[in-house]
């Protein structure tokens, strides 16, 4: 009898659904819809670094994903599927009332955006991660010793703190804040009332200053401490949290009908999608997971026994059981990544949008022509900056485009590049921007290293790691370090469905899921040795920049 497992990917830009033969691991059918409100750029402001998402466009998104997936699947094969799980981006949190409703679902909220899911990349709370790490640097007990000792503003406090501060109705209608990951969960599993509702241990850990240690959360003094607007809030918080291989519920007989999937069936606790992308890699010990898209996150796990009471610095949080169970899943990555060779093609390309080409073109043609140009942008400019020698550009540029996550959170640092001169074209500052990201990354690997994290392959999934050669070689012979690509192109929502076999009971464990439907490599890129050590003095040039840069703000 068939039986299958479906995997939910709640990206930047849209929700990714993918059903899996657990007996096989075959990628049985996969579908993507964009967020409708989000595409049209609606309640953010991206000069004042806010970005938020309307939870309308999560669960619209979520039946239509689904719905257009029965069309792609076999026939009959909904009836065969076992286990549902969610990866979501994050911390991306929301502020809920006493019923456990998300504030913009209500008549009242519904175009506000302080009201809204709070993105993982919206950088307004930079103040409130500062005076949280302040109030953690004074207290006896440091709470943010386990989240790498740095609070950031892409994180749940921050943010609950900011929009707190800055929307008093807001304020007062919050009766608690959950993250996009758990809400999900909690949605189509009937628990979203606050009496109901539990929380993943990945969000919790690496976001929400959750660690066994402490029996839940720091203590409601510490946050009070800060700000009263957080007084209580702690406390509505369930202080349990649960793997992702823990069943969190079962499918409503509501949310059945929807999806057209049989009632009761598991419900997975969910996680962040780099988290289980790094599942559906395999990943383990002294294997980093690179998840490769707008921005970048670095997962690896360590054993109990390597990590021992270290606590590593600088980094996004370690966390027992966050990845894989039995096991502490360490997380780092950048702010920007893709995004920032987005923002490159978003400034030439200008013109196409501003200007018209010509008034014997129509608008549609025009808007056709643009899009065509700015599809093949990345491409072109890759292609071209392949072709100049490593160094000859005598360029340097940061990859703090979006601030820096890690090493050492920082989302006030800018981005810079340095010797630009007359002669400079478009795919030598292109090539120096991809050497800026190689180059953070490098910074990333390091920084685990020289805190005693073993590293010793690299694994990349994500869109990038399979469109650019140029990105993937630049990286190889950055990091000196061969990088296997694998072949799934939905590795995050694979993790999620490996989660949902093993709920279901398909499987006793992560591992023995893994074993089938883990995704293998698609291919590997090798350094090349003549431009190592080449990269290796550029390097030297980036530091020096960042440095100069960080200087320069204080």
């Amino acid at each position: 009898m068939a039986s299958y497992a479906l995997g939910l990917d709640y990206g930047s830009d849209s929700c990714r659904a993918l059903l899996v033969d657990t007996q096989t691991g075959k990628e049985v059918a996969t579908n993507v819809v964009y967020y409708p409100r989000w595409k049209q750029g609606l309640f953010c402001e991206p000069a004042k670094d806010q970005f938020r998402q309307h939870p309308l466009d999560y669960v619209e998104s979520l039946i239509e994903v689904i719905s257009g997936l029965w069309n792609l699947a076999p026939e009959g094969a909904a009836n065969d599927v076992v286990g549902v799980s969610f990866d979501t981006t994050g911390s991306t949190p929301i502020a809920v009332d006493a019923e456990g409703t998300a504030l913009a679902l209500k008549p009242e909220f519904s175009e506000n955006p302080n009201a809204m899911f709070v993105l993982w990349k919206d950088h307004t709370a930079i103040l409130e991660a500062q005076q949280i790490t302040e109030a953690a640097n004074k207290a006896p007990e440091n709470y943010l010793k386990y989240e790498g000792g740095i609070y950031s503003s892409e994180w749940f406090w921050a943010k609950v703190l900011h929009v707190s501060r800055q929307d008093k109705a807001v304020a007062e209608a919050a009766y608690a804040w959950v993250e996009h990951c758990d809400w999900m969960s909690a949605l189509l599993t009937g628990t979203t009332h606050p009496e109901k509702f539990r929380a993943s241990r990945c969000a919790a850990g690496h976001k929400v200053m959750w660690h066994e240690s402490w029996g839940g959360y720091p203590p409601n003094d510490f946050f009070a401490g800060i700000d009263p607007l957080l007084d209580g809030l702690r406390d509505k918080l369930p202080a349990e949290t649960f793997a992702s291989d823990q069943i969190c519920g079962q499918l409503t007989a509501e949310w059945a009908e929807k999806l057209a999937l049989p009632e009761g069936i598991v419900v997975t606790f969910s996680a962040f999608d780099c988290h289980m992308g790094a599942v559906g890699a395999n990943v383990k010990p002294g294997v980093l997971t690179k998840v490769m898209g707008t921005s970048t996150c670095d997962i690896t796990v360590a054993t109990y026994d390597e990590i021992g009471d270290k606590c590593i610095k600088g980094i996004c949080g370690q966390v027992d059981g966050s990845v894989l169970p039995g096991y502490i899943g360490l997380e780092a990555g950048q702010s920007a990544f893709g995004d920032l060779y987005a923002w490159f093609r978003r400034l030439i390309n200008w013109p196409l949008q501003n200007i018209a080409a010509s008034e014997l073109l129509d608008d549609v043609t025009k808007a056709k022509l643009a899009e065509e140009i700015e599809d093949q942008t990345l491409f072109k400019l890759g292609e071209e900056a392949a072709k100049i020698p490593v160094g000859e550009s005598g360029l340097t540029a940061l990859d703090w485009v979006n601030g820096r996550r890690t090493p050492d959170a920082d989302q006030t640092v800018a981005m810079a590049i340095t010797g630009l001169k007359m002669g400079s074209q478009a795919p030598h500052i292109y090539r120096a921007l991809v050497e800026a990201t190689a180059f953070g990354s490098r910074a990333i690997i390091e920084r685990f290293k020289q805190e005693g994290v073993r590293i010793e392959s690299v694994v990349t999934i994500g869109g990038i790691s399979k469109k650019s050669d140029f990105v993937m070689q630049t990286c190889a012979d950055v990091w000196n370090s061969p990088i296997d690509v694998l072949e799934s192109e939905q590795s995050c929502a694979l993790g999620a469905a490996i989660f949902a076999s093993v709920a279901a009971g398909v499987y006793p464990d992560v591992a023995s899921a893994q074993e089938v439907m883990a995704s293998p490599v698609c291919k590997t890129y090798q350094p090349n040795a003549d431009n190592v050590a080449k990269f290796d003095a550029l390097y030297e040039n980036y530091k020096a920049l960042g440095a100069y840069v960080d200087g320069a703000k204080k």
